[in-house]
């Protein structure tokens, strides 16, 4: 073969990696826009007005779901999944507006940490001895991060660790969702649950904004839709053993942000502790692709 035809199975990989910095790059637009805000706006009407505009670039593939109908069962989760991602954003936002980009982006990495410990609770999910200790490694790296004991830490401290514990069972109620509907019409219908689900915090908190302040919830409403975009494409490029590792660079870019816009110092501990928290991820995602690999060549040994 031609030294100068590329190797499809590089090409992919590569194709996955731009995808996920892409990605990473539109989520640290997300955090860089709603760090500018800052506390002028509520919590949950940011949020509010957040999700709003996702609902209306959504709308092509909400309203065909709503027209189907569900299947029994269905909407309960969904309204179940919506109560959990309403209270997470609102504990995001709120945390957003108050602790250094950084410290937030390294946190919000516990959350497939805790969605691997949820899937063993509640799905039984085997948690083998390997995936145990990437789990303990992960939190020894969340408390390099917050350091307890060592420094004060604040509401919007505590307020992140409620995120990403909440967002965690949001993705487990995802997961669920995912047996009997399809990606599209999960994402269209938490948009719709969480835009209900905080409107009645947002009116009771809701202060007058001018059209700058909506032309910038609106655009984080875009980088929030093309992140999660870019990511689909990532996963579906490349496997997440490639692209997993590749998110830590959202840390790095979160902390240039910070430094770069904010004037925030830049913390060694919080580079160290995300980084400690995305190896573990990392070896956790590398484990289960093995054994999925494994499964397979059994199973079509077996037929």
């Amino acid at each position: 073969m031609s030294a100068h035809l590329a190797d499809p199975s590089r090409t992919r990989t590569l194709e996955g990696v731009l995808w996920m910095l892409g990605s990473g790059l539109s989520f640290v637009g997300v955090t860089g826009i709603v760090r500018y805000l800052g506390t002028d706006i509520p919590a949950a009407q940011g949020a509010f007005l957040r999700f709003a505009f996702g609902v209306l670039f959504l709308l092509p593939t909400l309203l065909p779901v709503l027209r189907q109908g569900f299947a029994p069962g269905t909407l309960k989760l969904y309204s179940l999944r919506g109560a959990f991602h309403t209270a997470a954003v609102i504990c995001w936002f709120y945390a957003m507006a108050r602790i250094p980009v950084a410290e937030v982006t390294a946190i919000g990495y516990l959350n497939p940490v805790l969605v691997t410990v949820g899937a063993a609770l509640f799905f039984s999910e085997r948690l083998a001895l390997r995936r145990i200790l990437a789990v303990a490694v992960a939190l020894v790296g969340a408390l390099i991060v917050l350091r307890p004991g060592l420094r004060e830490l604040s509401s919007g401290h505590l307020s992140q660790l409620c995120a990403a514990c909440l967002f965690a069972g949001s993705y487990l109620l995802a997961r669920r969702l995912s047996d009997v509907a399809g990606a599209g019409a999960i994402v269209a219908m938490m948009s719709l649950m969480v835009t209900i689900g905080l409107l009645p915090f947002a009116l009771l908190v809701w202060v007058p904004l001018g059209a700058i302040q909506l032309m910038w919830l609106a655009l984080v409403a875009v980088f929030a839709t093309l992140g999660h975009y870019c990511m689909t494409r990532a996963f579906g490029a490349a496997p997440l053993a490639v692209t997993q590792p590749v998110t830590f660079l959202q840390l790095v870019w979160a902390t240039l942000l910070g430094a770069l816009a904010f004037g925030e110092r830049v913390d060694p501990f919080v580079l160290l502790g995300g980084g400690v928290i995305i190896g573990a991820i990392s070896y956790i995602t590398w484990r289960e692709s093995v054994l999925r690999r494994r499964a397979r060549v059994v199973a079509l040994e077996n037929t």
